[in-house]
């Protein structure tokens, strides 16, 4: 995650201006990334300030790529832990256990991810999350 340089896709700047709601720029793009249903409103009424708009667009990638992520992991391992468990029992457990230990880790990765984008949101600072913060800003910068 690395804040790209000034002269670079969405700037900063709207941080301090005032947002389509009338909040502070950087408090309306750290909410939305805790408020989820809030970015998912700014994305169609945010008209002029970019830098709310991207956070937004962020966010609400971020959280449709995570919940993408858990449904797949979700029919993968049922049907992997239900064809181990015809097989062996005890094989079956432990498939399971493991399958507990992986949405742990995605639960983890993805409230640290957004703590992390709010907090720099909130700091007036551009920070591109993986995969889809390059997304957020082409859509934000039309």
């Amino acid at each position: 995650m690395q804040n790209p340089p000034p002269h670079y896709g969405v700037s900063p700047q709207g941080a301090g201006n005032k947002s389509a709601l009338g909040l502070e720029g950087n408090i309306a793009a750290a909410v939305g990334y805790i408020i989820g249903i809030l970015a998912l409103i700014l994305i169609f009424i945010e008209k002029d300030n970019r830098f709310v708009k991207f956070h937004a667009l962020q966010s609400v990638f971020y959280s449709i790529g995570i919940t993408v992520l858990l449904l797949v992991l979700t029919v993968v391992s049922t049907v992997l832990t239900i064809g181990v468990a015809a097989v062996s029992e005890s094989l079956g457990f432990i498939v399971g256990l493991l399958v507990t230990l992986i949405y742990l880790v995605l639960a983890l990765a993805m409230i640290v991810g957004v703590v992390y984008a709010a907090y720099k949101a909130y700091q007036g600072q551009i920070v591109k999350l993986p995969i889809v913060g390059n997304l957020a800003e082409k859509i934000a910068n039309k």
